[in-house]
């Protein structure tokens, strides 16, 4: 039979996990290819990049859609484990379970609102005419970035407060700050005192000071203006000019337009900012494959082309 499309996996891969057990991922890819009859070539067939399996792919994004309308939850990487509204849904007995069906579901919506997904499945005809291959291909990156980057959020705000230290420092090296690592994590997290948890060198030179906060909050919570406030107050006490503020949450509109109209410069980085530069930086990321886009080298030809 020919690879089903993710959406025809998510109720056999819902109906799977109604044991309330942990599966791991690539028991349950194998377990669907036999429940779907494929052959040993259709579980081998790979994608255009050559990266990974197509069925396998297709499993890992039906994962993930049930995961972000609540039917599924990630126990830890790699693996995953029925929620109670799972239950409730296959207690319903419904016939299929596609991305239509998920719109009922309110985080489904919200994350449907934040990506701005344009998956293909749902796009119109006369829509995918109107996008050239670039347009197309850009948004498939976007889409599959977007999801990434709130992953990463996920694992980020469940890590320790030791090992999201770590990560700040190492993302503000890889940005060019800070001199060496080494010299980055003794500055980073050392002071605590007047609300400044750290002080780091703008270049390896050391010849301006960044002081930076960093907040590890929960999404349901934002960060105001008098957080913000108080570590302007530290800044001016420490006469410094310079100050990144780094959160897991979101900063108020009034945070924002404070940090807009004052001296010193202060730098906001929120959750989703933080995430979008460890992607651009490679923090907790690795690459599963590349596409590099070629045009046509006209002088390479010169005046060797015919005319027709």
């Amino acid at each position: 039979m020919p690879i089903p499309d993710f959406q025809t996996i998510m109720l056999p891969l819902l109906k799977l996990s109604n044991d309330g057990e942990i599966h791991y991922i690539h028991d349950a890819v194998n377990e669907l290819a036999e429940e779907f009859g494929l052959s040993d070539e259709e579980q081998a067939k790979l994608l255009p990049s050559g990266q990974q399996p197509v069925f396998y792919n297709r499993v890992g994004w039906a994962r993930t859609y049930l995961k972000k309308a609540g039917l599924l939850e990630d126990p830890k990487r790699g693996y995953f484990k029925i929620t109670d509204r799972g239950k409730e849904v296959l207690a319903d007995e419904p016939e299929t379970i596609n991305m239509k069906y998920l719109r009922q579901f309110p985080e489904y919506i919200e994350f449907r609102e934040t990506t701005r997904d344009t998956s293909e499945e749902e796009i119109k005809e006369e829509d995918l005419e109107g996008l050239t291959p670039e347009e197309a291909l850009e948004n498939a990156y976007q889409r599959i970035r977007k999801d990434l980057s709130e992953e990463l959020l996920s694992y980020v705000l469940r890590s320790t407060p030791g090992f999201f230290e770590k990560l700040v420092v190492e993302l503000l090296v890889k940005m060019g700050y800070g001199g060496s690592q080494r010299d980055a994590a003794r500055a980073v997290g050392q002071s605590g005192d007047e609300g400044i948890d750290g002080i780091i060198d703008e270049d390896r030179l050391g010849l301006d000071t960044i002081y930076v906060q960093a907040k590890k909050w929960k999404k349901s919570s934002s960060v105001g203006r008098p957080e913000i406030q108080k570590f302007v107050g530290a800044l001016h006490g420490k006469r410094a000019k310079k100050g990144i503020f780094i959160t897991t949450t979101s900063f108020s509109n009034e945070a924002r337009d404070y940090v807009s109209n004052i001296d010193p410069k202060v730098v906001l980085i929120d959750g989703s900012r933080l995430t979008d530069l460890m992607i651009d930086y490679g923090i907790g990321v690795t690459s599963r494959t590349q596409y590099e886009l070629k045009d046509l080298d006209t002088d390479y030809f010169g005046e060797t082309v015919l005319e027709e």
